[in-house]
């Protein structure tokens, strides 16, 4: 597997204080990675040191191929970045500033000229092209910088919150770039606090705290292993309840069988809660729900609606809207609570303080 960006126990450190410590970490080719961090975390200390703006105290890090120690100007070569705060010229204007980060890396006058109307187009802000950087609005000024960033066809771009501050249809119009710049075989590395955005865009994210690697994983697997104490202690406390029942005439129920099941197969995760409304219920179809293996608990309300806590199986919530529609059920809404990103990233980053706080108290 080919990796756009590896690191090497990546450390940086500033005194006493360690930053970055020993960071291993590898983004997939040509893939939208996510890369997350509390304010101090050591985010944008490892940006840096990869985009060769400061180098590491030890280890090291490929980048396109290339060391970040051994070859940097290589490495510079190969990146885009787009910071969060906007660093264009003011007085120029759009195709100006364009044309400026052309001629620093040599562009031939032609190349640049016609690739400065390429991205331009791209990003749809052809239009505004002779309008100086200071007369824009956000949204335009993230474009332009766009503009500049893929000016000399980067392998790898950095996005530093390219979305923050912007309005929602600006957002989705950035979104749609990302995904199009992707697509066109571009590595993209984005840092944002915005959870909706990350868990859209991107393949795999990573989690920064404390100058470590906290969580790594597809977001939708972040999500998977959140398994809070509380519900460990859930887990635990069915196990012993089913070999006490084991012991009693109360394993002849119909129910233990199932609980059984699932406390073996350790299949519990009580952040899987869904409801709905169902127009007619009956009797009958609460006992094919109730007997469903992903079920573990039913509540049926007057109004009409019926709450499940469900295992965590990958089927479970199909299975439920299954046995309704095939017993003649009207769902009229269906809500359900699965944990979220943000859930993963204040979980995870909680974590490590706590763990960080510990490590100074023994000090």
């Amino acid at each position: 597997m080919k990796y756009a960006i590896e690191t090497f126990d990546l450390t940086k450190r500033y005194g006493d204080f360690t930053a970055v410590d020993s960071l291993d970490l590898k983004v997939k080719d040509k893939s939208i990675f996510g890369f997350l961090g509390p304010n101090g975390a050591g985010k944008t200390t490892t940006i840096k040191m990869l985009t060769c703006l400061i180098p590491p105290t030890t280890g090291t890090a490929n980048v396109a191929g290339y060391d970040i120690n051994e070859n940097p100007n290589e490495v510079r070569e190969k990146i885009g970045m787009v910071p969060q705060l906007v660093s264009l010229y003011g007085d120029l204007t759009a195709r100006e500033n364009a044309e400026l980060c052309a001629d620093f890396y040599g562009m031939p006058r032609d190349l640049k000229e016609h690739r400065i109307d390429e991205l331009m187009e791209l990003v749809d802000i052809k239009y505004a092209e002779n309008k100086m950087i200071k007369q824009m609005s956000g949204g335009q000024k993230q474009k332009v910088s766009v503009v500049a960033s893929l000016i000399h066809q980067p392998d790898i771009l950095f996005l530093d919150e390219p979305t923050i501050g912007l309005d929602p249809t600006t957002k989705s119009v950035l979104w749609d770039l990302i995904d199009e710049l992707n697509q066109k075989g571009h590595t993209i590395i984005l840092c944002s606090h915005d959870m909706y955005e990350v868990e859209m865009l991107c393949d795999h994210v990573g989690i920064i705290d404390l100058g470590k690697l906290a969580a790594f994983d597809t977001p939708q697997g972040l999500k998977d292993n959140i398994i809070t104490e509380q519900e460990k202690s859930k887990r635990s406390n069915i196990g012993e309840i089913v070999r006490e029942l084991e012991e009693s005439a109360v394993s002849e129920h119909p129910s233990f069988g199932k609980l059984k099941t699932a406390a073996k197969e350790s299949e519990i995760d009580y952040a899987r809660e869904m409801s709905l409304m169902i127009g007619e219920s009956d009797l009958e179809l609460l006992k094919k729900l109730e007997s469903l293996q992903c079920v573990l608990e039913i509540e049926s309300h007057r109004s009409g609606r019926i709450s499940f806590k469900l295992t965590n199986s990958e089927n479970a919530i199909n299975n439920v809207i299954s046995t309704i529609i095939e017993n003649g059920g009207n769902m009229t809404s269906i809500t359900t609570k699965d944990p979220s990103l943000e859930d993963v990233f204040m979980k995870v980053t909680a974590k490590k303080a706590e763990r960080g706080e510990e490590k100074e108290g023994e000090e």
